[in-house]
């Protein structure tokens, strides 16, 4: 094969003029075959062999082959290519050299990083990328808000693409890590015991905010006959219950989000109420839950009874 099709093939139809250059192929050629309309100029470094909107996989290229050799697809990008269903993003994000500077590109987020390449990037030939749990582990870190970084890592391990175990020694591997304590606790409710996990965090939340302890797995059954255990539950002063629910890590799956509003539906009655939080809230919004609890009821207790 031409080595000059070998390349357009193995890049999706993307050529950096770098590599046009190495093959013979200078200013002037690139030049008419943009003019004979075969190619397109796609950044002041990288043109098109195809006409028309570039594909998602050629986007890819695209901001791999203008930041350089020093670069790898990173961040949900890389996540989407390893199989992460349900978190695209319009931007693609390429992992540039600290030390790199080039010409910005519309669509494609640069993020540059001091990090070790050899240690990021993925074995396998094709795009340049990163590997899946550092890409994740990552762009929770530095690039999303508090709540979708951890979101990201449960689905991460919800659609097993990983392992919370997995992610846990990428931690250690990417130290220092910004928000890694706080990762770390949610993988503890991700990956196993996430209720015995959360039954310690609401133990914790009650004392911190003096709210008296509820009861735990008490036996209910629902209106449609089935017998369930309930996670906390408060006897209210005018003799209603109040019932928490909390939902291990987040519940992204369509068919477990709707089984538990189920269940919760069918416990609730005219003097039981039922209301429900996530294990990030009681980890990094308890005050907001404590809160909510109080407003619906919840008895407190004296300072010394906190103890």
């Amino acid at each position: 094969m031409d080595p000059l099709d070998d390349l357009i093939a193995h890049q999706s139809g993307m050529v950096a003029r770098r590599q046009l250059l190495a093959l013979g192929l200078d200013a002037d050629r690139v030049r008419n075959q943009v003019a004979a309309g075969r190619w397109v100029p796609r950044s002041p470094r990288v043109v098109s062999t195809t006409t028309g909107d570039l594909t998602w996989q050629q986007r890819c290229w695209l901001g791999a082959l203008h930041a350089g050799p020093r670069s790898l697809v990173g961040g949900l990008t890389a996540a989407e290519v390893w199989g992460l269903e349900r978190w695209t993003r319009p931007q693609v994000t390429v992992l540039v050299d600290d030390e790199l500077s080039f010409e910005p590109v519309p669509g494609i987020s640069f993020f540059r990083s001091r990090r070790p390449f050899q240690l990021l990037a993925s074995p396998r030939a094709g795009l340049p990328l990163v590997r899946f749990e550092p890409a994740v582990l990552l762009f929770a870190a530095y690039e999303a808000q508090p709540r979708a970084g951890h979101g990201v890592l449960a689905a991460s391990v919800q659609q097993r693409l990983t392992t919370a175990a997995r992610l846990e020694e990428w931690i250690d591997l990417l130290h220092p890590l910004r928000r890694a304590r706080s990762f770390r606790r949610s993988l503890v409710d991700i990956g196993s015991g996430a209720h015995s996990a959360a039954e310690l965090t609401v133990r914790r939340m009650c004392r911190r905010h003096r709210l008296a302890l509820p009861a735990r797995q008490t036996p209910r059954v629902d209106r449609a006959g089935r017998r369930r255990w309930t996670d906390c539950e408060w006897d209210l002063p005018g003799g209603d219950v109040l019932i928490l629910e909390i939902d291990g890590s987040f519940h992204l799956e369509v068919e477990q989000w709707s089984a538990d509003i189920r269940r919760a539906r069918r416990l609730t009655s005219r003097h039981r109420i039922v209301v429900r939080c996530t294990t990030y809230e009681l980890h990094h919004e308890d005050h907001e839950v404590a809160a909510d609890l109080i407003a619906l009821g919840v008895p407190r207790t004296r300072p010394h009874d906190a103890a």
